[in-house]
């Protein structure tokens, strides 16, 4: 249930140091439902910002030889009491937010982090005792800010002042939530003892578990397989298992709605209650995973059907099978069929498919026989036929012939049924030439002017 820290976690979290392990500087191992801390300190030694929020972990352990660690998050964890940090030497940035910290007096072992400047201990129980702030600004001398808020000279002052009365409360204080949580222990454990005995007992009520041979339960098994009418035990099967699912629900709500204290051992048990439901979900699943029916792509009566259950299409896994009456496509086991209307020349087809659009074009020349295979498509088949027919008898009525009367000609001049007209080409067309006049008064022979040719 729950994941250990393997190397393997590690290198997938330090894909920006190209999992490289050992030169490692930041790591996040946040939801990752850790129980235990282990192997860090040996396999990241140069580790600066660890980040452990939301996980499972109990107890602070194997991080002593971090000496480079400025900043831990362990906010969100089952973490009662802080220990085993003195080694962090370079701790600047402590972060405890929500765990279960309730022995105030365990921030003393934090005085030799003398770099510590920044902790978090809000959502802890510890945060609710009577001067709990006032205990840690005196104990931790070195710090700067306490769960977001800074530490002035003069409440440092007023609470060493305060120092004797406020350290006589948080030892009453300690020493009741100790015994509270004793007791809390305590009832966790019986609880869990009756639970595992309440499992023992009904798993002892299962049939099969003395490990011996049934011979009534295997002989209702076998009549109810070579019986006919299984379909009432099917569905006594199916009202079974939506009895157990209703079940299931309300157990499932009785657990939501039942009060329980916030404790290390609650927020364990919601886990493995979620983790419970997860698994019965799968299991559901897998059930529900039968073996389909084979589709029916021909009937009895030789009739094809329409059928399509592709739906992403690849090339390479594209198979055509055109036969005269149908044509079939197979993408990865899943079947297009369509019925055409018309016989065609599977000899002669071809597929393509477009590169830029996905398309498959299939061509698929026809014959001249038409199949007459369906009543109502060969009706429809040849409807068309005698239209078109109909529309040729039209066209060959409609015909216009030429007529020559014979009183004028006794055969018609083929020559002269389309007269051509000549075209003379713009630039080859001369221009008339105007030729002088020597009547015109304006005339005047010049004899030195050559005559225009």
């Amino acid at each position: 249930m729950f994941s250990p820290v393997t190397e393997d976690l590690i290198r997938r979290n330090a894909e920006h140091n190209e999992c490289v392990i050992f030169s490692l500087e930041e790591l996040s191992l946040h939801q990752q439902e850790i129980e235990r801390l282990e192997h860090i300190d040996k396999w990241c030694r140069d580790l600066k910002i660890l980040y452990l929020q939301n996980n499972l972990i109990g107890k602070i352990e194997n991080v002593s030889k971090l000496k480079k660690l400025e900043y831990l998050n362990l906010a969100l964890n089952n973490i009662e009491k802080i220990e085993n940090l003195e080694g962090c030497e370079g701790l600047t940035k402590l972060d405890l937010t929500v765990n279960f910290i309730g022995e105030l007096s365990s921030v003393k072992t934090l005085q030799h982090n003398i770099h510590l400047k920044e902790l978090f201990l809000m959502g802890n129980p510890c945060a609710d005792f009577d001067g709990y702030r006032e205990f840690v600004v005196v104990n931790l001398q070195q710090l700067k800010w306490l769960d977001g808020k800074e530490i002035e000279r003069s409440e440092r002052i007023q609470a060493l002042q305060n120092y004797p009365a406020v350290e006589q409360k948080i030892r009453d204080q300690e020493k009741a939530y100790c015994l509270q949580r004793s007791k809390e222990k305590k009832e966790e454990q019986k609880r869990l003892e009756e639970e595992d005995g309440n499992g023992e007992e009904q798993r002892r009520s299962e049939p099969g578990f003395d490990r011996r041979w049934h011979p009534d339960a295997h002989a209702a098994t076998s009549s109810s397989i070579e019986n006919k009418d299984n379909l009432q035990v099917r569905d006594s099967q199916e009202e079974e298992s939506n009895a157990n699912k209703l079940d299931k629900s309300d157990d499932d709500l009785a657990f939501w709605n039942k009060p329980s204290s916030f404790t290390p051992e609650s927020r364990l048990e919601t886990l493995r209650h979620v983790e419970k439901q997860r698994k019965t979900q799968e299991k559901l699943s897998e059930k529900k995973k039968r073996v389909k029916a084979p589709r029916t792509l021909v009937t009895e009566d030789g009739k094809v059907l329409n059928v399509n259950e592709a739906k992403y299409m690849d090339t390479s896994l594209i198979e055509v099978d055109v036969q005269p009456t149908y044509v079939r496509v197979m993408v990865k086991g899943k079947i297009f069929q369509l019925v055409l209307p018309a016989e065609v020349q599977p000899d002669r087809s071809s597929a393509k498919r477009s590169q830029t659009t996905g398309h498959l074009v299939i061509s698929m020349p026809r014959v001249e026989e038409v199949i007459t295979g369906g009543r109502q498509k060969s009706k429809s088949v040849k409807t068309t036929l005698d239209c078109s027919k109909d529309q040729t008898n039209k066209r060959t009525k409609q015909i216009e012939k030429l007529e020559v009367d014979p009183s004028k000609h006794s055969c018609p001049n083929v020559a002269t049924i389309v007269q051509e007209k000549k075209h003379t080409p713009r630039k080859l067309a001369s221009q008339p030439k105007i030729v002088p006049n020597e009547e015109d008064p304006d005339f005047d022979d010049n004899p030195e002017v050559p005559p225009l040719i």
